[in-house]
Order: C-alpha cells, then structure tokens, then sequence
C-alpha cells in the first residue's frame, strides 16, 4: 500500500478528525499514522476500522492525558515514523504532522488546518492564559517555554519546505501560510455534516451557545455580554477549565447546561432564535451546523467566520471581542432590520457538505500526482492507490 495519512494525534473526534473521516473515505486504502491512538473503542468509528501506528510518545507516563506537555519532543517523534514505504505522503496538520520526513520520489501533500498557533501570533496568549508570564511560576518556566516556542518556531518554518503542496481549510489560513511558512495554498473547505441538522423553522426566544469552555473560545464574553441585557435569554452547552469561571459571571437570564449529548445540542440549535459565535477561529463548522438547523448566527467579523457567515444575508458580524460590540449586534438582530429564512440558511450550509469536499479533496490529490509524476519523469507510472470521488 503506498498512501499514508498522517494526523497529529488521535484522542476525540473533532473537527480535524471529521476532515480525516472523509479524506479516508476517499482514500480506503491508505495506512494511518499519529503521534497517538487513544480513541475509545466504543467511538472509533469514523477511523473505518483502522489503528494508527504510533510514535514513542503513545508509551510515555501519561500519553494518553498529558501528551500536550511532551510538546518539545513532538518535533522529534514526527520524524521518527518511517514513512519511506510510500508514493503520496498527506499530513492532516495543525501542530506537527507536517514535519514528517519524506523523499523526493515521494509527493508530500499537507491539509493545514493551522500554522502552530500557540507558537505563533498566540504566542503571548498562551503564555498569559498558562500563568508562564508572571509571578514565581513565570520567572522559573517563563525563559524555558519560550525558548521551546522559539524552537518550535524554527522547527516549523524549516519543515514547510518538505511539504509539495499546502491545502488550507480558509481563505484566513492560507493568508497565515502565506505569512508565516510563505507558500501558497489551496482552500479546501471542511466537510459540515449538514444532514445531521435537520432545519426546523419554528424558533423560540432564547439565543444558544455551544463550545468547549477555554479561554479563546470567548464564552465568558457572551455571557458578560448578555449579562448587561437581562431581558434577552441565553442558553449555553458546554464544558471545560473555564466553567466555574463563567458561571460565576450568569445572571438568572443565563442558563450554564454544562456537557449535554449530541442529540440535546442539536435540540436547542433547532429551536434557538440565534446562535452566538464570539472566537476567532480557523474556519468553524459550528455556525455551518447552525445554519442548517435554519438558525441565524451573529459572529465576530474576523477569521473564518467571515467565509461561513454571510453578513446580512445568514446573520451577523460584529467588529470587536468586547460586550458593547457584541450587544449592539445583538440589539441589531433583535430589530428586525434583517429578515432571516430558514430555507436560505440551510441551502448556504448545504455548500459545505462532505459531497463537496470529497470530491474537491479526491481532485486535488490526482492532479497534484499527475504534475509531480510528470515533473520527476516517472514515466507511465499510475497512481499508487485508488482515489474515489465519493
């Protein structure tokens, strides 16, 4: 078999393992490989079976929970996983993966979902958000995590120029390839699983929320935010480091639901009045899942929220991460300047069905084979495996 797919780590499924999902679906016979499997049993599903091989990393103390702290040896696992057996190279990308070693009769294609960013223009965030920029703890570990990031850094410019060809998930990413490894790139936009969102059209009152609880993902914001409009309900489903926090800032027209499943998350997207989106992010699949429910969205105007949501038309931007920003949207919303149809949502987010991927995703790698057989004069020799537009 000479296609290997190559992911950072294997712990849940996320947005990058639904773009795995699908790249697998294109690619059936492809080996897997990762700095980690430790998907449960009972959700490995979207892996069609297969088990990653692994690094070291997957047998060091506390692999499974801790493996972020083993960020500087992250570099050097990558290269260790012997990827020589293989035609086409693809990394699914958004910390190391991309930094797999490859040969030049080997063509490495990278879905890049992120430069580093904790090691980039987050850098000062991180290190605010991890206390390594103060007190006792900073003065100790401060140098050391940022002569690591410092490393990474290197580390990561370096080996972009092992990579053949970059696939971005956003116009916003292939803007930060293009500024930090400085290659061009082709956007390719995640698969959303639309017709897991049914539309509904009947909407109540509440405005609705759903996210992991960290800092980036700005929730706390949201709930300040609506704090200062305590006749407007927000509803939020999530859980995380930053839990208590929020809820210590809920007034009684807030409700925190915590972790809920699938099925109650989808319940309250349906019948939601708006959904609130305060981070900026990559791309964000969410406000897609809400706009096939047939739900508005009102977002912060930067990142890949200015590709998912159209302005005006699926919902609303708003200019700043700041209370006073995100509450004029709100308030603007709530007029009725802007007439929303459910209908019109959901055929906007029907744009970004896995259908679509695949079949941009399955084109892209035959042609990026064809130009590098050509280029390397290899001949009549055919692609190595078979790529189904699925």
């Amino acid at each position: 078999m000479n296609i290997a797919i190559v992911h950072d780590w294997l712990t849940v499924y996320g947005g990058a393992e639904r773009v795995l999902e699908n790249m697998l679906a294109v690619l059936p016979e492809a080996h897997l490989f990762s700095l980690i499997d430790f998907v449960p049993e009972d959700r490995r599903g979207f892996l069609g079976g297969r088990r990653a091989t692994t690094s070291f990393i997957q047998r060091l103390p506390f692999a499974r929970s801790k493996y972020r702290q083993y960020l500087p040896l992250l570099p050097l696992a990558i290269e260790q996983l012997d990827l020589s057996a293989y035609d086409i190279v693809i990394s699914s990308s958004h910390a190391v993966a991309k930094g797999v070693i490859t040969g030049p009769d080997q063509l490495h294609i990278c879905m890049c979902y992120s430069p580093v960013r904790y090691a980039w223009d987050l850098q000062h965030q991180y290190l605010a958000e991890t206390g390594l920029d103060r007190g006792l703890k900073g003065c100790l570990l401060g140098p050391l995590a940022r002569a690591i990031l410092h490393y990474i850094r290197m580390w990561d410019v370096r080996t972009a120029d092992g990579v053949d060809s970059f696939i971005a998930i956003s116009h916003y990413i292939a803007r930060r390839i293009r500024k930090v490894y400085r290659r061009e790139a082709t956007v390719i936009y995640p698969p959303v699983a639309v017709d897991a969102f049914p539309l509904r059209t009947d909407k109540e009152k509440f405005y609705f929320t759903a996210s992991r609880l960290v800092p980036y993902k700005k929730v706390d914001l949201i709930v300040e935010a609506f704090a200062a409009m305590p006749d407007k309900e927000l509803v939020v489903i999530g859980d995380g480091p930053e839990f208590r926090k929020i809820k210590a800032k809920a007034t009684s027209n807030v409700q925190l639901l915590g972790y809920q499943s699938s099925d109650v998350l989808r319940d309250h997207m349906q019948r939601a009045r708006a959904f609130i989106f305060a981070a900026e992010e990559d791309f964000g699949i969410v406000t897609l899942e809400a706009q096939a429910c047939g739900t508005p969205v009102i977002a912060y105007g930067k990142g890949g929220s200015t590709e998912t949501v159209r302005h005006g038309e699926t919902g609303l931007w708003f200019g700043e991460q700041s209370v006073a920003s995100l509450c004029q949207a709100v308030e603007t919303f709530a007029s009725g300047v802007h007439q929303f149809t459910p209908e019109t949502l959901r055929s906007h987010a029907q744009k970004f069905a896995p259908a679509r991927f695949r079949k941009e995703f399955s084109a892209f790698v035959g042609k990026e084979w064809a130009s590098f057989q050509e280029a390397n004069s290899f001949g009549e020799k055919t692609c190595p495996a078979k790529i189904s537009n699925l």
